[in-house]
């Protein structure tokens, strides 16, 4: 007889039917109905190429939310965050260089900007004079 253990027990799920638990499981009948829904209300008018493919758009959403998961957040919590990220929180990234170098030998160079104009004026003083 064998037990499996998660490494992580935050892994576990419980297992409602078939292995599936109830999140999973009440997505799936809401799938299953609404493909269910959508061929009764279409088979009369569209052809059953197109409805097949109306059955599978429709039971996505559904699907997507009972057995996404990313980073451990469900399908809707995915959905919030990309909205607030992309659409309602506003993006001003502010990014400004800091040469720390530059600041710290900031009065060596103007020293030595000074010393350069210096000899320049001393050097026209001799040709001019």
């Amino acid at each position: 007889m064998e037990i499996n253990i998660n490494k992580d027990i935050r892994e576990y799920t419980e297992g409602v039917f078939f292995g599936l638990n109830l999140r999973q499981l009440i997505c799936s009948g809401l799938a299953v109905a609404t493909s269910v829904a959508v061929y009764f209300g279409t088979r009369e008018t569209v052809s059953k190429d197109v409805i097949t493919y109306l059955c599978i758009a429709a039971a996505l959403p559904f699907a997507a939310i009972g057995f996404i998961k990313y980073n451990g957040m469900p399908m809707e919590k995915i959905f919030v965050a990309f909205v607030k990220d992309n659409f309602i929180v506003p993006r001003r990234l502010t990014c400004k260089a800091n040469n720390v170098y530059l600041e710290a030998l900031k009065g060596y160079f103007a020293n030595k900007s000074k010393e350069a104009i210096n000899a320049q004026e001393h050097t026209d003083t001799i040709e001019a004079g």
